[in-house]
C-alpha cells in the first residue's frame, strides 16, 4: 500500500471516529483533535497538531486544554524537548466511559436532590388544588426521583463492574 493511500485511510478513520466522539459532547474540533492524537499514537506539539489539522495554533491550544480538563489527553515531558507535548490517554474505552459515567452519575444525583427538595416543599405546602390532583403531582415527582435513583445506580454499577 502506498503512503498516500495509507494517509487517505487514516484521514477517513479519524473523520469517522470523530463523529462517534461527538456523541460524548465533544465539539467537532475537540473530537477531530482527539481522534488525530489517538491515531498517530505519538506525542505531538501544538505546532505539529496545527500543521496536521490545518487549524491555528490558538485553536489547537484552546481545544487541547479542554481535552486536558476532560482527562482525555495528557501533557508529556521528554528530555531535551522544550515545547509541551501531548498524547491521547489509553485505554480508549475506559478513558471515555470513566469520564462520562462520572458526569452522568453526578448529574443524576443533582437532579434527584432538586426533585427531592420540590417533593419536600410539597409536603409542607397548604394547597388549594384538588386533593387528587395534588396527590397525582406528588406521585409523579416521586416516580421521577426513583427514576434518577435507578439511573445513578445503573451508571455506578457500570463504572464499578465494567471499567475496573
Amino acid at each position: 500500500m502506498e503512503r498516500k493511500e495509507m494517509d487517505d485511510i487514516t484521514k477517513k478513520a479519524i473523520g469517522e471516529f470523530a463523529k462517534t466522539l461527538e456523541l460524548f459532547r465533544l465539539s467537532t474540533m475537540e473530537a477531530r483533535l482527539f481522534a488525530y492524537l489517538y491515531m498517530t499514537n505519538n506525542t505531538l506539539t501544538l505546532d505539529e497538531m496545527s500543521d496536521a489539522l490545518g487549524k491555528s495554533k490558538t485553536s489547537i491550544s484552546t481545544n487541547i486544554r479542554r481535552l486536558l480538563e476532560l482527562n482525555l489527553v495528557q501533557r508529556v515531558w521528554k528530555k531535551g524537548v522544550r515545547k509541551d507535548l501531548y498524547e491521547a490517554n489509553s485505554p480508549l474505552f475506559k478513558t471515555f466511559m470513566n469520564h462520562y459515567l462520572s458526569g452522568w452519575i453526578n448529574t443524576a444525583k443533582q437532579q434527584k436532590a432538586s426533585l427531592e427538595e420540590i417533593y419536600a416543599s410539597m409536603e409542607k405546602e397548604k394547597t388549594d388544588l384538588d386533593r387528587s390532583e395534588f396527590r397525582e403531582i406528588k406521585s409523579r415527582i416521586k416516580e421521577m426521583i426513583e427514576f434518577h435513583e435507578k439511573i445513578e445506580h445503573l451508571y455506578t454499577d457500570m463504572k464499578n463492574h465494567n471499567l475496573h
